[in-house]
């Protein structure tokens, strides 16, 4: 699963063991050589999707982690970049790897950017909100943005039950559970947590009009249906929900 320059096992545990805050500060000077970084293959996919609907002024990253989403937001916004995240850590190595880019540290429950930008994105971010959260980052998000403006993340295709990858899923979320209800502080990172049909009624809920695009390269399942979906989350144009 790990380069040579990714973490240790011991890394990982100690990491497991902290908040989501100090995990993610531990983990951010390897987080790229390990599986959790977004795969460029996801990032590529969403630009595609995107491009045909821009070009777009400022560009947000909320929850950016060391700022992979720039290879997003670069090429389509126009404007400025910004990444949000609450690690240091995370923002540290954002930073490094990407100066022309702005980085603020920030709780994404309570943004506080009001009608800066023009296409906001999320890579990888939900499965560390509890579902009970989404609403106020839902709202931030559009506040943050301009009458107008786009959310975009992906979502995979939830995998067949009979399926190894399910029951894996299944089996960490548990464990995940079983770790928060005896050990403090939490650590929040579920797979199974963001259903489609949850997190439309959630952005519908803060005022987004909201459609979904596949993204063909990412191919599909044998069924014929996309393995990934575009959600696409649009502020209305007079700004009102």
């Amino acid at each position: 699963m790990f380069s040579p320059q990714g973490p240790s096992l011991r890394e990982l545990a100690v990491q497991a063991l902290s908040s989501v805050e100090r995990g993610y500060d531990l983990l951010a000077p390897k987080f790229d050589h390990t599986p959790f970084r977004t795969p460029d293959a996801i990032l590529d996919a969403t630009a595609d999707v995107l491009r045909p609907l821009g070009p777009f002024g400022a560009g947000l990253d909320v929850c950016c982690g060391t700022g992979a989403g720039m290879r997003v937001l670069r090429p389509l916004c126009e404007g400025r970049i910004t990444g949000v995240d609450f690690s240091g850590g995370m923002l540290d190595q954002a930073a490094e790897a990407h100066p022309d880019a702005e980085w603020v540290r920030a709780d994404v429950r309570a943004l506080e950017f009001t009608g800066e930008f023009d296409l906001a994105v999320t890579f990888g971010a939900l499965g560390h909100l509890l579902p009970a959260e989404r609403p106020a980052i839902f709202a931030g998000v559009y506040r943050a943005l301009r009458p107008g403006g786009l959310f975009a993340f992906p979502l995979g295709a939830p995998p067949r039950i009979a399926s190894a990858q399910y029951w894996a899923l299944l089996g960490f979320d548990a464990v995940m559970r079983v770790r928060n209800a005896v050990w403090r502080p939490p650590f929040v990172m579920y797979y199974r947590t963001c259903p489609l049909g949850a997190v439309r009624d959630d952005l519908a809920a803060a005022g987004f009009t909201v459609t979904s695009a596949p993204m063909p390269s990412l191919g599909r399942r044998t069924d014929g249906t996309p393995r990934y979906r575009l959600v696409l989350a649009r502020k209305a144009a007079d700004g009102t929900g």
